[in-house]
């Protein structure tokens, strides 16, 4: 009886268990199967996704270009959705543009990559999120080179992919030129951002990008195209700008720390750009005293030639203002030359002296006006090696800081008016004028004309001075109102005189005397220049 029940119980367990056994080995199975039926789908769906996203990705940029499209490499990956990269893409201008002549891929991609969900595969056009791009050239083409005929046919194709957004980093935008003494003009830009990417519609961007000379970050927004299949540098762009953190040192002979804001619009062969900037310590090499420079500009970049118009800048250099018009030519090879015409109303001299000369403390202060041409060369030298002005300028109120050549001037005034007692140091500060005609070049100013007026007297010179204000050599001559023998306080001296008069009394004035200033800053030598009057009556005398 036992026996019987312990085989019921024993057999009934012996049951159970291989009914698991048997469940467990169909679940085994079935796992496997599925394994194996989820790895054939995944084989034929990556198989079949490989060629289907391919030609979607090259379909949607030709028909989008209008053009060629060639690519090196390209994978898909099915582990999380579908996982695209590609590299090596290759998209060229529209036919004329190869036909005349350009050779270079109108964008190239260095690599690319997207994800998307598997059900994309069964929609068209397909939506990404967004794309992630490393490596583009984007280069525009001259437009000499656009044929004058009409438009190819377009490409028949359809957009079959839709992308929200596009992350472009390390790329680099070149206009091209077939301009034989032109470089084609390069934007470095780190990173770039645009979205709604929409086939006729301007797409918005977010770009960044680090400028090389001089040194600082680019930070600009706005919205770029429609883009112009025919003409891609017709192709429209707006935004607006900062640029901070610019290092001027980065330019050979000038300094400072700049920021500037501003816009723009246009396209991308010729931009208009409104900006102001700020340079708290803007320098030259040649003094390096720092001072504060402002600027309000209006340009037009030419993206055909590199070029930059200015038109026109108006700054402030201290406490002056002036306004300048020109142009920053490039120079195949070379660089820039630049050209401007400078016009300053009202403005003051010191300003531009503590500048230029490293002499400290400047050697006058006074009102200034002037106009001149100032032209910078290409090269590798210095700023102040390179840059020229040539123009003329009026000075008034004029107040020389060294007490001595002060004292000087105003002595002259008394002497010249027939005041010679009044004429000690210390006398009060005469009103003068000074009017120049100027060439500055090779670190120093040469003046061709330098006319200085003071009550009773003229002085007229000719002459240079260094820009590190240590040597300055000027000559010519002086008319005064009185006579000589009215300008000394001696009266037996004046008597000795009075037979000289006749010999010096010239053209109305009471006297005309050769005169020479020369020396340096610290140590400078007024004198009579009477070999000079010896040449000039020798020359008189030849001419009759």
């Amino acid at each position: 009886m036992i026996e019987e029940k312990y085989e019921r119980v024993n057999g009934s367990s012996s049951g159970s268990s291989g009914k698991w056994r048997a469940i467990w080995k169909w679940f085994f199975v079935s796992l496997l199967i599925a394994v194996i039926v989820l790895a054939t789908i995944g084989e034929v769906v990556l198989h079949r996704a490989m060629p289907i996203l391919k030609g979607r990705v090259l379909e949607t940029l030709s028909t989008r270009f209008n053009s060629r499209v060639e690519m090196d490499g390209f994978s898909v990956s099915v582990l999380k959705g579908l996982e695209v990269s590609g590299d090596g893409l290759r998209i060229y201008p529209v036919d004329e543009v190869v036909a005349a002549g350009a050779t270079d891929p109108l964008i190239a991609l260095g690599h690319f990559s997207f994800h998307a969900n598997l059900m994309g595969l069964f929609v068209k056009p397909m939506r990404v999120g967004t794309v992630h791009v490393s490596g583009m050239v984007l280069h525009i083409p001259p437009r000499e080179m656009r044929k004058q005929a009409p438009p190819h046919a377009r490409h028949m194709g359809k957009i079959k992919i839709i992308v929200d957004e596009i992350v472009f980093d390390d790329s680099k935008l070149i206009l091209g030129t077939i301009k034989p003494n032109k470089d084609p003009k390069e934007f470095d830009m780190s990173r770039i951002v645009m979205r709604n990417i929409g086939p006729d519609a301007p797409w918005k961007y977010d770009a960044t990008l680090v400028n090389a000379i001089p040194k600082g970050d680019i930070h600009a927004t706005g919205t770029f195209g429609p883009w112009d299949n025919e003409s891609p540098g017709d192709s429209t762009v707006t935004g607006n700008y900062t640029f901070d953190h610019v290092d001027l040192n980065t330019i050979k002979g000038i300094g400072g720390m700049l920021s500037s804001v501003g816009e723009f619009n246009g396209q991308l062969n010729k931009i208009v750009v409104d900006g102001t900037t700020e340079t708290p310590n803007f320098s030259l090499d040649t003094a390096d005293h720092p001072v504060p420079l402002h600027t309000k500009f209006h340009a037009i970049v030419d993206g055909t030639s590199g070029d930059t118009y200015l038109q026109p800048v108006q700054a402030r250099l201290g406490s002056s203002d002036f306004s300048c018009s020109g142009a920053v030519v490039n120079v195949k090879g070379k660089g820039h030359i630049i050209d401007l015409d400078v016009n300053v109303p009202n403005g003051q001299i010191q300003d531009f002296l503590k500048l230029a000369v490293k002499t400290s403390p400047v050697v006058m202060t006074g009102k200034l006006q002037m106009k001149t041409k100032l032209h910078i060369r290409p090269g590798r030298e210095s700023v102040s090696q390179k840059i020229g002005l040539k123009g003329g300028f009026t000075l008034g109120e004029i107040h020389f800081t060294n007490p001595e050549v002060e004292d000087k001037v105003d002595m002259l005034s008394l002497r010249a008016q027939g005041d010679p007692k009044a004429a000690k140091p210390g006398a009060e500060d005469v009103q003068s004028q000074m009017v120049g005609q100027f060439v500055l070049g090779d670190g120093k100013i040469s003046f061709s004309k330098l006319n200085y007026t003071l009550p009773g007297a003229d002085v007229m010179l000719v002459g240079e001075y260094t820009l590190d204000g240590e040597k300055f050599e000027f000559a010519g001559k002086v008319r005064t109102k009185a006579k000589l023998s009215q300008m000394v306080a001696s009266k037996w001296k004046s008597v000795l005189l009075k037979p000289v008069d006749p010999f010096f009394k010239k053209n109305g004035a009471g006297a005309e005397i050769p005169v020479k200033v020369s020396g340096t800053r610290s140590a400078p030598k007024f004198g009579l220049d009477l070999g000079h009057k010896a040449a000039n009556n020798t020359g008189d005398e030849g001419g009759k």
